[in-house]
C-alpha cells in the first residue's frame, strides 16, 4: 500500500528554509569577498614594496615609487640598515559592510644596497638644513 502525501501539507517549508539559511549564505558570501580583496591588497602591499626596495638600493627616489603603486591609505617605511634598505608597507582592506572591523595587510621586502655614491643624503644635511649641493 501507498502512502500518498497531500498537496497542500508542505507548504512554507521552502520560504521557512530559505529565511533561516540566507543570512548564514551572505555572510559567507561577504567573508568571502573581503578574502578576495585582502589577497589583492597584499599583493599591491608587496609589490610597492619590492619596486620601492629595489629603487633605493639603486639610489633613486623610493618615495616617489610608493606613492606610485601602493594601495590607496597605504603607510610606508623605508629604512637603510648598513648595507640593506628595509621598505614596509601597511594598507587597509576595504570589508564589506561599516560594521566589519578594519583589517591590515602588511608586506615586507628587504634589499641589498648596489655598491656606487651614497644613495641617500647624510643626515645632518637634512637635518641641519644645510642642503645638498648648494
Amino acid at each position: 500500500m501507498r502512502r500518498c502525501r497531500w498537496a497542500g501539507r508542505d507548504r512554507g517549508s521552502f520560504t521557512a528554509e530559505l529565511a533561516a539559511g540566507l543570512p548564514a549564505l551572505l555572510l559567507l558570501l561577504f567573508v568571502g569577498l573581503t578574502a578576495v580583496d585582502a589577497v589583492g591588497t597584499k599583493g599591491a602591499c608587496l609589490h610597492a614594496a619590492r619596486e620601492a626596495a629595489i629603487a633605493a638600493a639603486r639610489g633613486a627616489d623610493a618615495w616617489a615609487v610608493v606613492r606610485a603603486v601602493a594601495p590607496p591609505g597605504a603607510e610606508v617605511s623605508i629604512d637603510k640598515d648598513g648595507q640593506r634598505v628595509r621598505v614596509t608597507v601597511r594598507a587597509p582592506v576595504r570589508a564589506l559592510g561599516a560594521q566589519m572591523p578594519r583589517l591590515m595587510v602588511t608586506a615586507t621586502t628587504v634589499a641589498a644596497v648596489e655598491p656606487g655614491p651614497e644613495p641617500f643624503p647624510p643626515v645632518d644635511a637634512v637635518a641641519g638644513g644645510a642642503g645638498v649641493g648648494g
